[in-house]
């Protein structure tokens, strides 16, 4: 167990090269997140429920970190700092980094049946800060998602995911109406149906500005051996 816990330490020393000790790193709330975790998770799979609630609560005063105890963690998790969020079925695999103020969401069932509806991260993936991975989505191996990068679909391994999903959805309000939707995010997206559309009109708008310019360069060129002869006189 304490060679274990040195590993560990020292795995977290190899991607931050803030601490100078060992000792130091045991004072990152991610270090005692995790700790209260695997004690909550235990108390969970015994179906001790509310005993596993009342650690998670103890972890996310101290911490603010919240981890649901439900959730599964792997090797060497990493935690830089507070304020995220995991869900119940999130499955987090080894060596995974994850920055201050991530949500690993989950979605609404329609049928009112809980079931996986929180992120799959497999092994070395790095979430940046502010990053929201919504729904039963699979982060593949060695991916990367930037800063505050908004994610709900699945990332093949190895991608870096970079930019904000959020945009109009085009749909009338009570194709979506609801009591409530998660985080506020639909994930299975009937959004932008004339999004083909739209892009063809932007093209032919870029065309004809492209047109536009080389018309009014022509027309420079073409005034330029008028304004030398008059110099000239």
């Amino acid at each position: 167990m304490f060679n274990s816990l040195i590993s560990y330490l020292d795995s977290i020393r190899e991607r931050d090269p803030a601490p100078r000790s060992r000792w130091e790193i045991l004072l990152y709330p991610g270090v005692w997140a995790l700790f209260f975790h695997r004690i909550a998770h235990w108390l969970f799979g015994g179906r001790l429920f509310f005993l596993a609630r009342l650690v998670n609560h103890m972890s996310r005063w101290i911490t603010a970190i919240d981890i649901h105890p439900g959730a599964t963690i792997g090797r060497n998790f990493f935690l830089d700092h507070g304020f995220t969020v995991i869900g119940e079925t999130a499955h987090i695999g080894d060596n995974v980094t994850i920055y201050q103020c991530v949500t690993l969401g989950g979605t609404n069932p329609t049928n009112g049946v809980a079931g996986k509806r929180h992120p799959t991260l497999e092994d070395n993936v790095i979430i940046g800060s502010g990053a929201q991975i919504i729904g039963p989505i699979t982060v593949g191996e060695r991916a990367r998602v930037g800063a505050n990068a908004v994610v709900t679909d699945d990332v093949p391994e190895g991608a870096t995911m970079i930019g904000l999903k959020a945009r109009s959805t085009l749909v009338p309000a009570e194709t979506w109406l609801r009591e409530f939707i998660p985080y506020g995010t639909p994930c299975d997206e009937p959004c932008e149906p004339n999004s083909g559309d739209r892009a063809e009109s932007l093209e032919r708008q870029i065309a004809e500005l492209r047109a536009e310019v080389e018309a009014l360069k022509a027309e420079r060129r073409g005034d330029q051996p008028h304004k030398m002869s008059g110099t000239n006189c």
